[in-house]
């Protein structure tokens, strides 16, 4: 199916999953744009849509077909242009999906904007080398941008998809991820948050260090605060924390994953670390960043219910490793999905899913209980706090520096502004 000559073209873009996803949209929709096309709402009727999928989980990747099948009703007639790590993994199932035009696996993703406009008779554009890494940053809010420095992961841990949907571990060179951030200060974005499948272990393509690249990001002009996003443990290193809290633009925030808190499950899941290590690495950051009438730190800690062979007594250990000894502000709990092709799908013990549902609610629960300890223990102190630039019924909203959420009245003139508050 080729789209006829003669009007301009209407695209729309559909992200499922994870800030990597989300950076790599915008990254095709900049590219389209700079090619004349018009982006619409997907419930519109575009000329070509673009949907960008996940596979973390089977209901993950069941969505992805779904919208697939949704966006077709909207405009048969339309090319649907399909990427992401369902793309990889499941390319002959979405292949078969009627309406269906094109399908980028992880190595083609610089392949997606000029395959797609020469696709649709718009354009020839050459693209950047097929297997390098993808190089990505969002641009569709204001004040905050995810920038991708890093793809892959080489860990293959037991439970995960991830290294066959995404490849190995490579990444941008620290270059073009310093001129990447440069562009997106030169929008009046002021945070960005550093994205990647496995953060920390930037430098494996290219022989930079992660540290390196903090330092050279830190001292881009107009980006006036950083997050780093999904960093294990293990590379968290004290060389890092300690130069962060000497005083830079990052902030108190990480995202940690953990997954199981007890040592026999993260050995049996291909976790190179211990509960006891993961513990040390967290009193390290907080005695490194914290002190009285200062912020206390954010951490996101990643877990998942329900891996297989989890005991309710290895249930009972994660929580209360969680409440009494790691106490992070917030829990990401994942229900476990027994993914086709892992070891851990054929692993004794599989978990109901009756009883995994229960698990999760537990850990929501804690969740709960965590944060709004950690809002609390913050009461008082001064932070730092980006506005955004939504009026959300005469209020409007930003994060402090530790990644809590503040409202106030809605005044336009500090949209895209950081003033400082009394939490």
């Amino acid at each position: 199916m080729r789209m006829g000559e003669g009007k301009r073209k209407k695209i729309a873009f559909l992200t499922l999953g994870c800030k990597l996803n989300y950076a790599e949209t915008s990254t095709y929709e900049r590219g389209f744009l700079e090619a004349g096309l018009e982006v619409v709402p997907w419930s519109r009727q575009a000329d070509v849509y673009l949907v960008n999928t996940c596979s973390v989980t089977a209901t993950s990747d069941a969505k992805s077909r779904n919208l697939i099948r949704k966006v077709h009703r909207v405009n048969p007639e339309a090319a649907v242009v399909v990427t992401g790590c369902s793309a990889q993994l499941r390319r002959a199932e979405i292949e078969a999906i009627p309406g269906v035009s094109l399908v980028f696996g992880c190595d083609e993703k610089s392949y997606v904007v000029p395959d797609t406009l020469r696709f649709i008779g718009v354009t020839e554009v050459a693209p950047a080398p097929a297997g390098s890494v993808f190089a990505a940053w969002s641009s569709g809010e204001r004040t905050r941008s995810f920038l991708k420095v890093q793809d892959g992961c080489d860990n293959f841990c037991s439970y995960c998809t991830v290294p066959y949907a995404r490849g190995g571990s490579r990444n941008v060179p620290l270059a073009e991820c310093v001129e990447n951030a440069r562009k997106a200060a030169a929008l009046g974005v002021k945070e960005i948050v550093l994205t990647g499948v496995n953060t920390g272990d930037f430098g494996r393509s290219t022989g930079e260090s992660f540290l390196d690249l903090l330092k050279a990001l830190d001292g881009v002009d107009g980006i006036e605060r950083y997050r780093i996003s999904s960093i294990e443990p293990n590379l968290l290193t004290e060389e890092i924390v300690d130069w962060i809290a000497s005083g830079t633009k990052f902030q108190p925030h990480f995202h940690i994953p953990l997954q199981t808190g007890t040592d026999e499950q993260l050995a049996a899941m291909g976790r190179n670390y211990t509960t006891d290590f993961f513990a040390s690495r967290i009193d390290y950051v907080r005695k490194a960043m914290e002190a009285p009438g200062r912020p206390l730190v954010f951490f996101g800690i990643d877990v998942m219910a329900g891996l297989p062979g989890e005991t309710p007594e290895h249930f009972a250990r994660t929580v209360a490793f969680l409440r009494d000894r790691v106490r992070p502000a917030f829990i990401h709990v994942f229900p476990y999905s027994r993914r086709p092709g892992t070891p851990a799908a054929s692993m004794p013990g599989q978990v109901p899913e009756a009883v995994k549902k229960e698990r999760v609610a537990v850990l929501e629960d804690l969740c709960a209980q965590l944060h709004a300890g950690f809002v609390e223990a913050n009461r008082g102190v001064r932070e730092r706090v980006l506005w955004e630039s939504t009026d959300r019924d005469g209020f409007m909203e930003g994060y402090t520096g530790n990644y809590i959420r503040i409202r106030r009245p809605w005044e336009p003139s500090l949209s895209g502004q950081i003033t400082e508050v009394t939490i």
